[in-house]
């Protein structure tokens, strides 16, 4: 499809990112897992066009569908902050693919410590890897955001000071999403697996039984990382009043009474 490019901002949202529907949707194209399977030389080629959109550089005749794609690629692999390439674990889009196979094998070998002992490790070093990836970028760690505060921006993205209180909101946020995450297939998918293990044919066929619970947790995660990551929009907002009382003090010295709301990424 050609289209007049000429107001087109790749920058603005498929999807209404007010609404917990649009939110959904917005995940569901950027965590979608094939994605992880894109060349380096094709994620590469997804920031240029970004890049070039932005600049408006756009040549005449590009297709509106090549761009949205590039924007796709770009918003699976890069960060929203820094623009830097995200290791391949970390990403949201591995999310699915990790996550099914620790979870699987979790759920599947509980029954030695040794066994417990180790993938409750695996499954902590990866949440680690993740949080350390999709992390605001102005804070390297969630401790470090409690005890020093999150930059908050206004809504022109200037710098507006950093806020232990906006921090506090923004991880309890990413909590509740990852749990919202897990807990469908930690709590259902025991149950299934109980009355599937009942019948003849599971009996006969032990050895599918971890492939099986592997397979079934994919399906899982498949729906709930793009709903979990919807709750809440990723980009938080902020009355200034709710900030602390110091920092309403500088905004207020800085730009008086125009600067209503606050905003910070609260990361993945």
């Amino acid at each position: 499809m050609e289209a007049d490019l000429s107001g087109f901002n790749i920058d603005a949202p498929r999807w209404d990112q007010s609404t917990f529907l649009g939110r959904v949707k917005h995940f569901f194209n950027i965590t979608d897992p094939r994605t992880i399977f894109v060349s380096e030389q094709e994620l590469d080629w997804a920031k240029e066009e970004v890049e070039k959109s932005r600049r408006g550089l756009v040549p005449p005749g590009t297709q509106v569908e090549r761009l949205l794609y590039a924007k796709k690629l770009y918003d699976s692999a890069f960060h929203p902050d820094t623009g830097e390439k995200m290791n391949l674990i970390g990403r949201m889009s591995f999310q699915v693919p990790g996550g099914m196979v620790i979870t699987g094998f979790m759920m599947q070998f509980y029954r030695t410590m040794p066994a417990v002992i180790f993938w409750q490790w695996v499954n902590q070093s990866f949440n680690a890897l993740v949080n350390y990836t999709n992390r605001n970028a102005a804070s390297p760690t969630s401790v470090r955001e409690l005890i020093q505060g999150i930059c908050v921006k206004d809504k022109d993205q200037n710098e507006l000071g950093c806020s232990r209180r906006a921090a506090a909101v923004g991880i309890t946020q990413v909590v509740i999403s990852r749990i919202t995450m897990a807990a469908p297939g930690m709590i259902l998918l025991p149950v299934v697996m109980e009355r599937l293990e009942r019948l003849h044919l599971m009996k006969k066929v032990r050895v599918l039984h971890a492939p099986l619970q592997v397979l079934l947790c994919g399906c899982f995660l498949l729906f709930m990382v793009p709903v979990a990551c919807g709750l809440f929009p990723q980009e938080c907002k902020l009355p200034v009043s709710y900030l602390e009382p110091d920092l309403q003090d500088t905004i207020k010295a800085k730009s008086g009474e125009q600067v209503l709301f606050a905003y910070f990424n609260k990361g993945l």
